[in-house]
């Protein structure tokens, strides 16, 4: 027979993963939704996401009969997390400030309202500087004797996986000065992990690129470490306030 407090335990535990079970059910709920509401605009989407290709592409290719479905599917799962970010942020909030202080739950309309606007920026960041530039060096080498041809889910897989990735990257300022504001970081210990934190950035950046290119691992890289920095100084302003 367990004592007392054994069973408090166990009951806690059994509480949090019902709570993780709900706040999953209902992000996958929003995630669904949002695929939806994308998959009625998804011509215009596809239209978007083709132009930046335009300058070496008139036409893509596809040579399995599936092909066309699976590559508008990644497309349709990219559009509805940018619109279900801020709902499934909401359940991340909702389950993590279970072990916050009141103060420290105060900061949930900022963790959803910037988060949201974290994730969307890097997915803009990568549609209108990375993706171009990527493709600028990738495709133009060879041109004179090379013609490139693209399949519809090659290509669209580089897009959402880039968009996607940048779009959880941009949100490394938030999750450190959120941490800062509960005390968990500080801007010194940012400063002396930046040796380690850099390669393990580069690490990562090399794990998430779509492609196994260096051209495309110092595109993901760059960014990265950037936000890092940009960390350390947003850190050092939560301590200061």
């Amino acid at each position: 027979m367990h004592s007392g407090t054994e069973q408090v335990r166990l009951l806690t535990l059994a509480d949090h993963l019902e709570e993780l079970r709900r706040r999953l059910a209902f992000s996958l709920l929003f995630l669904f939704a949002g695929i939806a509401i994308a998959a009625t605009q998804l011509d215009l989407i596809l239209q978007w996401l083709k132009r930046p290709a335009q300058p070496w592409l008139e036409h893509f290719a596809f040579f399995t009969p599936t092909e066309p479905l699976i590559a508008y599917t990644k497309v349709a799962v990219l559009s509805g997390l940018v619109l279900a970010m801020p709902f499934i942020l909401a359940q991340v909030w909702g389950f993590v400030k279970i072990g916050l202080t009141v103060r420290e739950r105060n900061l949930g309309l900022l963790f959803i309202g910037w988060g949201s606007f974290q994730f969307l920026l890097g997915v803009v960041i990568a549609y209108v500087l990375l993706l171009p530039a990527s493709l600028n060096i990738l495709l133009g080498i060879g041109q004179e004797e090379l013609v490139p041809i693209i399949s519809i889910d090659r290509y669209l897989s580089f897009v959402t996986t880039l968009g996607f990735w940048c779009g959880i990257i941009f949100e490394l300022p938030v999750v450190l000065f959120l941490l800062a504001r509960v005390g968990i970081v500080t801007s010194e210990w940012l400063r002396q992990q930046r040796p380690y934190a850099i390669l393990v950035l580069v690490i990562v950046a090399a794990i998430v690129t779509p492609t196994t290119d260096i051209v495309s691992l110092v595109f993901f890289a760059i960014p990265m470490v950037v936000l890092y920095e940009a960390s350390i100084w947003l850190t050092r302003f939560t301590r200061s306030h």
